[in-house]
């Protein structure tokens, strides 16, 4: 139980301020989402023009700060990267069709539960789902290669643009958008979201937390390590729904920024589960590996973004009236793009086509 303290603790801190960034300002139930802040930010630089989800959000700014001071401090920061770029660009795509399908990141829907919303529970059986056919393609040796050495000063880039998007946020250029309705026009000051996000960026570095590992690790090792992190985000996040904000609302019905459609809430993070698992960490320890100098997460983490922008520019994103045509055959697609993903980045498949080669010469 002693090493388990350091990452239960870090849950409990990640619920309570998701809490406190609700009760400042922050959407209900949204106190910190990577994938709504993800493509708030697509939104506030211009990459789509749904005008009710634009805003540099200083949580994803104080996130990869905050990993990225920690691993420089702790001596743990390391330029990294060059481990199939692009299929990790297309995989973060996909994860984000996904998660906008179900409105929601793993972080999100733990906080949608833990504020009563029964259709987050659906997400999390669709999400565990999605991380077991993972499990069956890691099984078969599925791999995205080796990463290689980098330069410092390429790992220093990312967390830089982040810098950037902080003074873009304070100048307010005109060509930066911002919500005037709708959840991007709800935020809690920008000081105390970017100190949440150092925060949780820092104790994140230190104890891994990551969702999609949780799982992962459950169901391979029986270890609970990871997952215990998100049991505690449940649980703190849960007390301060029913003591401070007062928001918890049990049902699947009236819920704040979700739809009532079980099979596409099951299916969206299905798709994310299974494309994150892949991946080797969901969309928040993506961005906390970015911070450490992992440029193949920063490519993740664009292609998140990319992602983002693409759903809303093509009405592929849900709302609260429910899926969109065009998400559910996005997702439909995005099955079939990871089953291929999947399968032909797998060591059996790999040492297969190499047999086929030698006969063919």
């Amino acid at each position: 139980m002693k090493e388990k303290r350091g990452i239960i603790l870090t849950g409990a801190v990640v619920g309570i301020i998701s809490i406190m960034l609700v009760k400042f300002g922050n959407p209900v139930n949204m106190g910190y989402c990577i994938a709504c802040f993800l493509r708030d930010i697509a939104g506030g630089l211009g990459l789509h023009r749904a005008g009710v989800v634009q805003y540099i959000r200083p949580e994803i700014i104080g996130l990869v700060l905050g990993a990225f001071i920690m691993s420089f401090a702790s001596k743990e920061y390391k330029a990294r990267g060059g481990s199939s770029p692009f299929l990790r660009f297309v995989l973060g795509f996909i994860v984000m069709i996904g998660a906008l399908m179900f409105l929601g990141c793993p972080l999100r829907m733990i906080l949608r539960m833990a504020g009563g919303d029964l259709n987050a529970l659906i997400g999390l059986v669709g999400f565990a789902a999605g991380i077991g056919i993972g499990i069956l393609f890691l099984n078969r040796g599925f791999s995205l290669k080796r990463t290689y050495n980098q330069s410092s000063f390429e790992g220093f880039v990312f967390p830089a643009v982040m810098v950037g998007l902080l003074v873009l946020l304070l100048a307010k250029p005109a060509f930066i958008l911002f919500s005037q309705e709708g959840p991007g026009s709800k935020f809690a000051p920008w000081a105390l979201a970017l100190a949440a996000g150092l925060i949780v960026g820092a104790m994140a570095q230190k104890t891994r937390l990551c969702m999609v590992g949780g799982i992962r690790d459950l169901i391979l090792f029986k270890d609970t390590y990871l997952i215990s992190g998100f049991v505690s985000i449940f649980v703190f996040a849960l007390i301060g729904n029913l003591l401070v904000t007062k928001t918890f609302n049990l049902g699947m019905a009236d819920q704040p920024i979700a739809h009532m459609d079980a099979l596409w809430n099951f299916l969206g993070m299905a798709l994310a589960g299974w494309g994150c698992v892949l991946l080797g960490g969901c969309p928040l320890r993506q961005l906390i590996l970015a911070g450490e100098g992992n440029i193949d997460s920063v490519i993740t983490v664009l292609g998140m973004i990319a992602g983002a922008a693409f759903a809303h520019n093509f009405s592929l994103a849900s709302s609260a009236k429910g899926p969109t045509p065009n998400g559910q055959v996005a997702v439909i697609i995005g099955f079939i793009i990871l089953l291929a993903i999947s399968f032909f980045s797998s060591e059996k498949a790999a040492v297969k086509m190499k047999g086929d080669v030698k006969l063919e010469a």
